[in-house]
């Protein structure tokens, strides 16, 4: 049967519109045939595959996933939703083509009623998707009175293709990865994660609402040596063990969260509905003092910012909240795997509080964070002992007092201050280096291709890094892990998304395909 409509731009339709012509095409006797994809790369597995679709029926209708939902990391796509759509459409098997509105195709398949669905051979075993797309979609299909359909063409993978000829890396980067390819197994790193979901970690630390207020440099001001700011929108997220907290929900099924809030403007309003469903939060109180409140305000146009301001009192807790956090500590952490401490060294940790840490957690893992509120007064150094620690490369120069030479031989020096056997060295745009005292320092480069705001990548870094390095992972798949982990994370406005088990495998396959 000819093609129901001819020409690109008549193909490219709405889903909508497309809820009004199929109707009257099946109406008609015509079987419609559905396939779903992102289809980044079009290449001849893609068209095999979809002229298989269109000898199933008489219209073949393709959805694709929009940009916002290509789940394959910050990278991808490679190519955007109306070139991909174009692509589609200029296939003589494809009548019409719409861009997805939702992440999946669930919503879809209810609205569009197909006759037929069909995927690839690749999805035959829903229990290896680890999407768990496959199983809804199936059932979609069921409920619309539809079937679905796999072809057996060959699988050819456009994230294996794009990586060969259209990779964004430079050459260092693109042989690190080659080197990955070779060397982790993709499975093996599941198999990693998997294990990692298993486990119950207790957060400790300070909350921070992080607010981004955005607006428009309009001048300098007539009177003062000031930018004045034409205040458009704001944007809060939440940050500080917050955002380790969500971090670590995404990937583990339970997470024990010890954290201080202040006793006036106290938002814990805001922090509980921020945190998700799995996090178990104690929520102390620091008497005397605001939560923590940073506030950022940003160039809309540009994206620099231009000033931030604390909302803070960083005195030292004491008293009835110092024994109140003790208390805490002794009562959660036997009850968890491991404990991730996320000092940003705003008052709330006492030296108590940290012995009794150092005492008695099975396992610590440590970040303490330099920032404008503490520098210089928040060293690793005040922690005798930890079995992980991961620093920012200026935390560690601040430690040391030594802003030149080797990082390695820096790390080597915090090592001898504290009793800790491993380290994470976060480097910015060169990457990370890891520190393991048997087997020797193992670097990483940086896989971002986009940097957005470097706000809270650190964070995603000590959640995934800590969980891995807990069950033993080795050293280069937890500098791989760690830096997909910071990749998403910078390409990203602050915290506001988080760590997904899903989009961070999913990222890892792209890359090692």
């Amino acid at each position: 049967m000819a093609p129901v409509t001819a020409g690109r731009a008549t193909k490219i339709r709405t889903l909508d519109e497309l809820a009004v012509i199929l109707p009257e095409l099946k109406a008609a006797g015509r079987k419609i045939v559905h396939c779903h994809g992102v289809f980044d790369l079009l290449h001849i597995g893609h068209i095999r595959h979809l002229d298989t679709a269109k000898s199933m029926g008489d219209v073949l209708v393709v959805t694709l996933t929009r940009d916002e939902h290509v789940n394959k990391g910050p990278h991808r796509p490679a190519f955007s939703e109306s070139l991909r759509a174009e692509a589609l459409a200029a296939l003589d098997a494809v009548d019409y083509v719409a861009i997805n509105r939702w992440p999946m195709s669930i919503e879809t398949i209810r609205l569009l009623r197909p006759d037929i669905y069909v995927k690839g051979s690749d999805y035959k075993k829903a229990e290896q998707d680890i999407t768990g797309g496959i199983a809804l979609e199936m059932e979609a299909v069921q409920s619309v009175g539809g079937r679905v359909c796999f072809t057996d063409d060959a699988v050819f993978s456009s994230s294996n293709l794009l990586n060969r000829f259209l990779s964004p890396w430079s050459r260092d980067v693109e042989q690190y990865l080659a080197n990955c390819r070779t060397q982790l197994s993709i499975s093996e790193i599941q198999g990693w994660l998997d294990r990692a979901s298993k486990l119950t970690p207790l957060v400790v630390g300070e909350s921070i609402v992080d607010e981004y207020l955005f607006g428009e440099g309009i001048g300098k001001s007539t009177k003062d040596p000031v930018l004045a700011i034409l205040e458009e929108t704001t944007e809060a997220f939440p940050g500080g063990t917050l955002a380790v907290a969500n971090h670590l929900a995404g990937l583990c099924q339970e997470v024990h969260l010890i954290t201080q809030l202040g006793d006036r403007d106290r938002r814990e309003d805001f922090a509980r509905a921020a945190l998700r469903p799995n996090v178990h939060p104690w929520f102390l109180t620091k008497n005397g003092a605001p939560t923590i409140h940073k506030r950022r305000i940003v160039d809309r146009y540009s994206g620099n910012k231009l000033l931030e301001l604390y909302n803070m009192n960083d005195a030292v807790t004491h008293g009835e909240n110092a024994a109140q956090l003790r208390s805490a500590l002794e009562e959660r952490i036997p009850k968890c795997d491991l404990t991730i401490v996320a000092d940003y060294g705003h008052g709330m940790l006492t030296p108590e509080s940290i012995g009794v840490m150092c005492d008695q957690a099975p396992f610590l893992a440590v970040n303490v964070q330099s920032n404008a509120g503490n520098r210089g007064f928040n060293p690793i150094s005040k922690y005798r002992r930890a079995d992980y620690v991961c620093l920012a490369k200026h935390e560690v120069a601040i430690e040391t007092r030594n802003r030149d030479g080797q990082t390695s031989d820096r790390i080597s020096d915090v090592a001898r201050r504290i009793d800790c056997p491993r380290f994470t060295v976060t480097q910015g745009k060169d990457g990370s280096l890891y520190y393991d005292r048997a087997a020797g320092f193992f670097e990483s480069p940086a896989l971002a291709t986009q940097v957005l705001d470097r706000v809270g990548a650190g964070d995603a870094v000590l959640a995934v890094t800590s969980l891995l390095v807990h069950l033993g992972a080795p050293p280069p798949i937890v500098g791989f892990v760690g830096n997909v982990a910071g990749a998403q994370l910078v390409a990203e406005l602050g915290n506001r998304r988080s760590l997904e088990r899903v989009a961070l495998e999913r990222h890892i396959v792209a890359l090692l395909k």
